[in-house]
C-alpha cells in the first residue's frame, strides 16, 4: 500500500490478525476519503 496507493498502514500479524491490516483514522474525513481511494486502486491493481 505504501509503494503503490501512497497509504501507511500496519500488518495485521502486529496484533493477532492476520491476514488484515490496520491505518489510523485521526485525521479528517477528506483526507480518509483520498486513503481509502488510494487503498482501493492499489487493491484492483493486485487483483
Amino acid at each position: 500500500l505504501l509503494n503503490e496507493g501512497r497509504v501507511a498502514s500496519v500488518p495485521g500479524t502486529a496484533y493477532g490478525l492476520s491476514p488484515y491490516f490496520r491505518i489510523s483514522t485521526a485525521t479528517s474525513e477528506e483526507v480518509l476519503a483520498e486513503a481509502i481511494a488510494r487503498i482501493n486502486a492499489a487493491v484492483a491493481q493486485v487483483e
